[in-house]
């Protein structure tokens, strides 16, 4: 049989109080004995149950995080930081990718409450806000990440979209670029950073007038090198020579398909991305891209749980952080 509280107590001769103050952190106790009586835990192999600890504590020391795809690396980077934040204060963290599918997100969000999570951190877009504003009318604790609705008074942290398409834009434009290419996903983020890629051309005149350069997708390398093939498959002069892509995965399928086309990055192409993942460091020929802060990102998003987490009432607040463009080998002049 599994060692349960009471054997811990009589191995460690103290109540069976002092061994649940030591388990919830709380009360005065010596360090002697709260020493002696962690010891006796770790010698007889003792786990404590999660559902009794969120009776009596109200907390189960658990984090949920919904993320839209794990085989995305700005998300999988994301889940790996939060985990790490979680870990230094003693909580666990339970991930689910939803593949962006609303149903299978219902189902993660009714899983993670069966088992008295803590509070939720979102990262995958939800096409159905009301979901989100069930949980906060049942005041769950959650913090929305790297998304946001607008119109709702929630939690989040994000970064400023529109500006990093805005800054990738203008860089492509300094380097003598006017045919420009764009491939964004389906996420409101991506969006906002072709709000700011269209806006910068307009601002610098620019006409954007071919349908062909402009596709919307979903965030795969395969999803990049298709949509690269129907852009670098047009004549000389309609075909671009700079694409901005809305995510790293999307960028690195357009530097493949370029390759195979038999172009030279960047003497015929540029290419820039978004997130500055660990990808575009180590892609060939390494990836110019706007990098979100992730690790203030994530520290925020922990920050604003756990506050949301200890008082259910407190305002909430929207976090938003700047991009920043990190230049490497992907760009370079316009070509002649």
């Amino acid at each position: 049989m599994k060692p349960t509280i009471y054997d811990v107590a009589r191995e460690a001769g103290v109540s069976i109080a002092t061994v649940s103050k030591v388990l919830n952190k709380s009360g005065r106790i010596s360090d002697k004995t709260r020493e002696k009586v962690g010891r006796v835990m770790e010698e007889l192999n003792y786990q404590p149950s999660l559902v009794a600890s969120a009776l009596t504590s109200r907390r189960t020391g658990t984090i949920g995080l919904m993320i839209p795809d794990i085989a995305n690396p700005f998300f999988a980077e994301a889940a790996r930081s939060i985990e790490d934040y979680a870990q230094e204060q003693g909580s666990d963290l339970i991930v689910c990718s939803t593949d962006r599918n609303d149903e299978k997100a219902a189902r993660y969000i009714s899983l993670l409450l069966r088992k008295r999570v803590d509070g939720l951190i979102i990262a995958s877009h939800t096409g159905n806000p009301d979901m989100i504003r069930r949980l906060l009318a049942d005041h769950v604790p959650l913090v929305l990440f790297s998304a946001d609705i607008r119109m709702m008074e929630s939690n989040s942290v994000t970064v400023d979209d529109y500006k990093g398409g805005y800054q990738a834009t203008e860089y492509l434009l300094s380097l003598g670029h006017r045919k420009l290419g764009i491939i964004s996903d389906n996420l409101p983020g991506s969006k906002l950073r072709a709000e700011g890629f269209l806006d910068a051309l307009k601002a610098a005149g620019i006409p954007f007038d071919n349908p062909a350069n402009i596709t919307h997708t979903s965030a795969t390398l395969e999803n990049g090198r298709k949509a690269a093939a129907a852009m670098l498959g047009q004549t000389e002069a309609e075909r671009p020579t700079a694409v901005f892509a809305c995510n790293d995965l999307l960028a690195i399928g357009v530097l493949k398909e370029a390759r195979s086309a038999g172009l030279s990055i960047p003497r015929d192409l540029s290419v820039v991305g978004f997130d500055n993942t660990m990808l575009a460091d180590i892609c060939h020929p390494t990836l110019t891209s706007i990098a979100q802060p992730l690790r203030e990102m994530t520290e925020q998003a922990m920050i604003l749980l756990n506050q949301a987490i200890d008082n259910p009432e407190m305002p909430r607040r929207k976090i938003m952080l700047m991009p920043e463009l990190v230049v490497r080998h992907s760009t370079g002049p316009v070509p002649g």
